[in-house]
């Protein structure tokens, strides 16, 4: 019996991707230690930013981190961006594109990405998204091998469609499917 533990969590809007800040607190920040009891030592395995939600693996296990991160392993989000996306900036995407990291240009990997035809059935989120009034939203999915710093957000910003909404929902062969935010879910392993 392996003593590593697995674990899959629906990261809810507001939380930081870790255990411990070293940031000077500002004001409170929710970490993943206040959403389940974690055994010493567990990490997550990448990180979604503070607005982001989804999908997070974590594991007591080191080693898994490289096989979750690498390029053999997909992640896919649903993204929810300003406007109503054309098929020209989804090609675009596909492609790969020039975004800035830390004030560098760089080229992001070709990917997937379409628009999605039915508007996923999440969860509302603690900080309400503007509504209709303000104009149209659409819905894409993307599918990368990669994970720059804020990358989808980036990607689709450089397109002139800014995400108002981000939810990982694939790592590998592991899906969010229906755990609800802050839910954790205990795995025997991961499924890459």
């Amino acid at each position: 019996m392996s003593s590593e533990k697995y674990f899959k969590l629906y990261k809810p809007y507001g939380y930081l991707s870790q255990f411990i800040t070293n940031e000077k607190p500002r004001k409170k920040k929710k970490l993943l230690g206040e959403l389940y009891n974690f055994p010493e030592g567990t990490m997550a395995i990448g990180r979604l930013d503070q607005d982001s939600e989804g999908l997070l693996l974590l594991t007591t296990n080191g080693k898994a981190s490289a096989a979750v991160t690498g390029r053999k392993t997909e992640k896919e989000y649903y993204v929810q961006v300003d406007g109503i996306i054309t098929e020209e900036a989804l090609e675009k995407l596909r492609e790969g594109l020039e975004i800035s990291i830390n004030g560098k240009t760089v080229q992001t990997l070709p990917c997937k990405a379409k628009k999605l035809t039915q508007n996923p059935n999440f969860p509302e989120r603690g900080k309400k998204i503007r509504d209709e009034r303000h104009g149209p939203t659409s819905w894409i999915s993307v599918i990368l091998n990669e994970g720059k710093f804020r990358q989808v957000k980036k990607m689709t910003a450089v397109l002139g469609f800014p995400t108002l909404r981000l939810v990982r929902v694939r790592i590998g062969k592991e899906i969010l499917g229906d755990l609800q935010p802050g839910a954790v879910s205990v795995l025997d392993k991961f499924k890459l």
